[in-house]
């Protein structure tokens, strides 16, 4: 296999570093050439069986974005409660402002049962479709960061009805919201870290040796 040197990896390190969930966006548009091309470089993920199970949705229609936006301030209400509340506004302060200020808005589902692929490798683990999905999701994200593009993921949610918004087929599964766009501020600590919601941990303490 073709090698990479030292530094390119050095380079895709700094990607890895620089990859943010990104809550504040400014009013510039995502091209469209630009957004084909970030689903394209997505579609290389790995799959399952070579299965590509993603199905993804651009949601333009600004009545359906305020579906979406008003069943997030409806799962967010009860949410909230599980916070204490110095945390609370925090919390639904950052989800909001993409949801508003984001210029691109991608739903992401997973087709559970595809023809493509075969069934290969989803005997005993049928779940590695959704998997897939997931991996195509997290190539988006490193492709939009190395493009100057932001990517933040809006989990609370109701899949559900988010699948009714958008009138989705029945067959497919939902892997995810996510709002895309330029980021206000280029910032390499993660928000939530910056503002003590929470610390990464070092990899040594999620290493287990048997």
């Amino acid at each position: 296999m073709s090698s990479f040197s030292a530094a390119f990896r050095a380079e895709l390190r700094t990607l890895f570093e620089w990859r943010r969930d990104v809550r504040r966006f400014t009013a510039e548009p995502v091209p469209a050439a630009l957004l084909d091309e970030l689903i394209d470089t997505a579609c290389l993920a790995p799959s399952v069986g070579l299965s590509q199970p993603w199905r993804f949705v651009s949601v333009e229609d600004p009545d359906r974005r305020a579906a979406v936006r008003d069943n997030y301030l409806a799962c967010n209400g009860d949410a909230l409660a599980d916070y204490q509340t110095e945390r609370a506004g925090l919390y639904a302060t950052l989800k909001l402002a993409g949801l508003d200020e984001a210029p691109c808005h991608l739903a992401v589902f997973c087709e559970a049962q595809p023809q493509q692929g075969h069934g290969l490798g989803r005997a005993t683990m049928p779940e590695t479709t959704a998997y897939s999905a997931v991996m195509a999701v997290h190539t988006l994200w490193l492709a939009a960061r190395a493009a100057g593009l932001g990517l933040g993921w809006v989990s609370i949610i109701d899949p559900a009805e988010i699948a009714k918004i958008l009138d989705i087929p029945a067959e497919w599964t939902f892997i995810g919201y996510f709002c895309l766009g330029y980021p206000q501020l280029d910032l390499k600590t993660p928000e939530l870290e910056t503002l003590g919601w929470e610390h990464r941990r070092p990899a040594t303490s999620m290493l287990v040796r048997r």
